[in-house]
């Protein structure tokens, strides 16, 4: 049972490592099968993301206006993750918009530099996030913080679950193998507590709100980049966890 226990701390602890810039041992148990099982941890990666976001907010709205606070909120999950899935959503729009075939497309995906069609849909992106946020209840920021980062990172695993990796190799290929039933079920269990703990600061209704809208987030941008690309890569997971995120403010901001 030691050994289970063990085995599970550094399953989580390598996707937060792969996750997030968050300081850590180097070696926190690394094994190709565990960074792969890792995939169902995510969701909670994604709470503590959003529960450090959160508590920016809060302790940055004692001193600051709102819109500031949101602001700082938001630079901080960039740096906590290092702009991980900002990168994949900017490297996503680049290849599905300038590449006229799958093998394009997925070449320009992997070129670092940042074209047009990224830029403008990181800018979008970041912008309209910040804006639904702020017009969302200043009292109820924080607990949409938390469960839109969890959700908007169980939408990602709904494409590994569901789609084929695309790539030899990439940020995406411990996903290539997808995701179990068990790893599916804990991923799932989080995304329900997430919503469960969040119903107590937010209206039923409204969470519903939110749901639909990423859904209706998460379908979007599949129908973006599964045509040209017939499934997903590494940054196809980024700009569905980005799209999901806002989304899933926008449909709540539709309510509250």
């Amino acid at each position: 049972m030691r050994r289970e226990i063990k085995s599970e701390v550094a399953i989580f602890l390598l996707a937060v490592q792969f996750l997030t810039r968050l300081p850590l041992p180097a070696d926190v148990g690394y094994t190709p099968e565990r960074l792969t099982a890792a995939v169902r941890y995510y969701p909670a990666v994604g709470c503590l993301v959003g529960a450090i976001a959160a508590s920016v907010f809060w302790i940055a709205l004692q001193v600051f206006p709102p819109l500031l606070a949101l602001l700082l909120s938001t630079a901080t999950t960039i740096f906590l993750t290092g702009a991980f899935h900002e990168d994949g959503l900017a490297d996503t729009f680049d290849g599905v918009g300038g590449g006229t075939t799958r093998d394009a497309a997925l070449e320009i995906m992997k070129d670092s530099r940042l074209g047009t069609y990224g830029a403008v849909a990181l800018g979008l992106v970041l912008a309209m996030k910040i804006a639904a946020l702020s017009a969302l209840p200043t009292a109820s920021v924080a607990a949409v913080l938390v469960v839109a980062h969890c959700l908007s990172r169980l939408s990602s695993i709904a494409v590994i679950a569901t789609s084929r990796y695309q790539r030899a190799e990439g940020t995406g290929k411990p996903t290539a193998n997808g995701i179990g039933g068990i790893g599916l079920a804990v991923a799932c269990a989080t995304g329900a507590v997430a919503l469960a703990a969040a119903s107590i600061w937010i209206p039923a209704l409204a969470l519903l709100c939110g749901l639909g809208g990423l859904l209706a987030g998460h379908l979007a941008i599949r129908l973006v980049f599964e045509r040209k690309l017939g499934g997903y890569s590494g940054d196809t997971l980024g700009a569905t966890q980005q799209v999901s995120e806002l989304a899933f403010y926008l449909g709540l901001a539709m309510w509250l």
